[in-house]
């Protein structure tokens, strides 16, 4: 789809990533009109969106085919009225986090490594997000509050790795992450600095001098976990940004959902892994979805992604082929399926 299609600035206009962010579709009605959607779609969205709101920035808009309701880039953010249904089985915190917390923003689930929950912002509201209704008010380390989540963090010296998450971290500004990786690198025992994030993927021009400085500019080896669900995701400015990310000496990785309707095909599947090899990102995981709340319409079952994870092996190299995982609240780590 072209830029001018959407009636939007093109991305030449070089609008900052914070510029970008806040210009985010919000309104439902926005969203069937840029796209050309029928319009028996917006009150239901509207109705599902009070609950969960819609948010997705333009330069995603813009990577949707026009006149498509089962375009997969927009099924992963379109709000509909399936979400607002009882599903048993379905919570609102389908992997524990809250049963790891820590004290507010820290979340311990595994051996060597913690997650540090930064923020509840997102640059995009994805429908399947484990975490819709997670309390951030609650659990969120602002800067205020990093001081005890520091201290914990410095008391466990079989801590190695420290996860940014969120919401998406690189939502904040950059002058905030570089001093928390600052404090961070001031404790001796921390090796490695990861960062789960989406916005490389939704919003390409979060990757700014200012981050790969603060990224590559202290001892932690820098690791990036980005989350692409699609081959449509990863065009030409996603590429570009890697790019960068990649000369700064940061790790890419990629996690996947399955999600019924948008990648449940091995085709889609291996596209996709392809393309995320084209880019310079590595695969990792391919997860099933987490049983949250507002989410059903996206569950396939343990052996339709079995079937999936073994059409892809026997398309692709070894390399490309991520790990087929699950999240059980309590494990030690990540279930591994097997084939």
């Amino acid at each position: 789809m072209s830029e001018s299609s959407l009636a939007v600035p093109p991305i030449t206009t070089r609008l900052s990533w914070q510029q970008e962010l806040a210009r985010a579709v919000r309104d439902p009605a926005e969203l069937v009109r840029l796209l050309e959607l029928p319009t028996t779609l917006l009150e239901p969205a509207r109705r599902a969106s009070r609950h969960f709101p819609l948010r997705v920035p333009y330069s995603y808009i813009e990577r949707m085919e026009r006149g498509n309701p089962e375009d997969p880039l927009l099924r992963q953010v379109l709000p509909l009225t399936v979400e607002l249904d009882p599903a048993p089985g379905f919570v609102a915190d389908p992997v524990g986090d809250l049963g790891a917390s820590k004290g507010a923003g820290v979340l311990h689930k595994y051996h060597g490594r913690v997650l540090f929950i930064t923020t509840g912002a997102c640059a995009i509201n994805c429908r399947y997000c484990f975490r819709r209704h997670f309390p951030y008010a609650q659990a969120n380390a602002s800067t205020e509050q990093w001081r005890p989540a520091l201290r914990y963090i410095a008391q466990r010296p079989e801590v190695e790795e420290v996860i940014l998450s969120g919401g998406d971290p690189l939502t904040l500004a950059d002058r905030r992450l570089a001093q928390l990786v600052t404090q961070l690198v001031d404790i001796p025992h921390i090796r490695r600095l990861r960062i789960h994030t989406r916005l490389p993927v939704v919003l390409p021009t979060r990757v700014t001098d200012e981050l790969l400085e603060w990224l590559a500019g202290s001892r932690l080896q820098p690791v990036m976990v980005v989350h692409a669900n699609h081959a449509n995701e990863l065009d030409t400015t996603v590429a570009s940004a890697v790019k960068r990310l990649r000369e700064a000496g940061v790790t890419l990785l990629n996690q996947t959902v399955l999600l019924r309707g948008v990648n449940d095909e091995a085709m889609a599947l291996t596209a996709l892994h392809q393309r995320l090899f084209d880019s310079g990102i590595l695969p990792y995981y391919l997860h099933l979805l987490d049983r949250v709340a507002g989410a059903r319409h996206f569950a396939i079952t343990q052996d339709r992604a079995r079937e999936l994870h073994r059409q892809m092996a026997a398309r692709l190299p070894g390399y490309l082929v991520p790990r087929l995982v699950q999240e059980i609240e309590g494990a030690p780590g990540k279930r591994w399926l097997p084939p």
